[in-house]
């Protein structure tokens, strides 16, 4: 995947009910076509008695791996409109299954469409996105007199802790971009006059809360 990708918060469910219909939209993250099968599979199975169990999912850095089905419903209704409302809020490595009890009134092809289209964004928005951003650990060491110094100026720029560590001197680690350490080096560096050491460690994605509008415009950015 890229350094920075949208997705979905967590795994979840959400219900709507249709003309009495009932329409279940289940939600996880996947990283492979296996994972995404396999909880297709499982989905199938958790819901014997359901009428249809539609699905779409995308895969990868630029969605090379897609897959949808109409699961029985008419063409063109149900999986496509699942992997539309995907597509266009912009999240990745995600598979989507509508599970769908008829209640006894047709809804038409319109009205299908509709229906898993919006059984697809409001579970989207129930579970909620998450920028996954690659990060890479800064290990920062000071002396203990410049700790409440240095902890005063994270607080006023919004940088978050991962961890602190206490020994012969003070380790703050930060979780910062590849592009923003060299940066962010700097103005610790300059802060504490030089009085500051630091370490790279590992890489890891971390996921920050982001809106629907935030994520469209991820998307559209070329």
């Amino acid at each position: 995947m890229s350094e920075n990708y949208v997705t979905i918060k967590e795994n979840g469910q959400h219900e709507l009910l249709i003309k009495k219909s009932q329409f279940i939209c289940t939600l996880t993250r996947v990283t492979s076509k296996e994972a995404a099968d396999d909880f297709i599979a499982a989905t199938k199975k958790a819901n014997p008695k359901a009428n249809h169990n539609c699905f779409a999912y995308l895969i990868g850095e630029n969605d090379q791996i897609q897959r949808e089905s109409d699961d029985g419903e008419p063409s063109g209704t149900a999986g496509i409109p699942i992997l539309e409302v995907l597509k266009r809020v912009g999240v990745h490595n995600v598979a989507a299954v509508v599970t769908r009890y008829f209640g006894g009134i047709k809804l038409g092809a319109g009205g299908l469409i509709r229906a898993y289209s919006n059984a697809t964004s409001t579970a989207l928005d129930s579970v909620g996105l998450v920028n996954r951003i690659m990060q890479t650990a800064l290990l920062t060491t000071i002396n203990y007199a410049n700790f409440e110094k240095l902890s005063y100026f994270l607080q006023q720029q919004q940088i978050t802790v991962a961890d602190t560590a206490y020994a012969e001197s003070v380790t703050v680690t930060l979780m910062v971009t590849d592009s923003a350490i060299e940066k962010m080096q700097t103005l610790i560096t300059d802060f504490l006059s030089g009085q500051v050491t630091f370490k790279l460690g590992n890489q890891q994605y971390n996921d920050v809360p982001i809106s629907f509008e935030a994520a469209k415009e991820l998307t559209s950015t070329p």
